[in-house]
């Protein structure tokens, strides 16, 4: 199931947070540090309603971000379309949750939010070390539009989008009636 965050989560989430930093150092990636995300982070996305929680058994097993903000880093790269879009931000499967499908499941999510916000259009980005993110995105279908460097951080990110299809959303829907 699938929900908006609360304020009550952050806690939790910053437990996932802590492990998955520590995870990503033990390859170099230092996307996620002691500074970044952090609880004002996520607050902010509270406040906004962009942050949403994947549960699993009553826990949390992976959240992520979607808006219509982006880095002014985005700026520097040739994207497909400027068409109104919407952003991923922070997604993070707690691994505790891993290999469960949770990952897949808030990609779909964050697509079948954009289309029902009137949206066919996403971006998103990831560390060029984080090859977990990496393949989930070309698993679904998003194109690699190029690198940014983001101060502070020693090597690249790549960034993503992908045009959303609204036949494949009806299909998902149809498949889980289905089900």
């Amino acid at each position: 199931m699938i929900r908006h965050a609360v304020k009550n989560d952050v806690k939790n989430i910053i437990k996932i947070i802590d492990k998955i930093i520590v995870e990503m150092d033990s390859y170099e990636n230092n996307q996620w540090d002691k500074d970044y995300p952090r609880e004002k982070h996520f607050l902010n996305d509270i406040e906004k309603n962009s942050l949403f929680i994947c549960e699993r058994e009553g826990k949390i097993a992976g959240f992520l971000c979607v808006n219509r903000l982006q880095l002014d880093e985005y700026n520097t790269l040739k994207w497909s379309t400027d068409e109104n879009f919407m952003a991923v931000h922070r997604v993070a499967v707690n691994p505790e949750c891993r290999r469960m499908g949770v990952g897949s499941e808030l990609l779909e999510f964050a697509e079948e939010y954009a289309l029902e916000n009137n949206v066919k259009y996403l971006k998103t980005d990831t560390h060029s070390l984080n090859t977990k993110m990496s393949n989930l995105f070309t698993k679904f279908d998003y194109d690699l539009v190029g690198e940014i460097k983001i101060p502070g951080k020693e090597k690249p990110f790549y960034c993503y989008e992908k045009v959303l299809d609204e036949s494949e959303f009806e299909s998902r829907i149809d498949f889980r009636r289905e089900a």
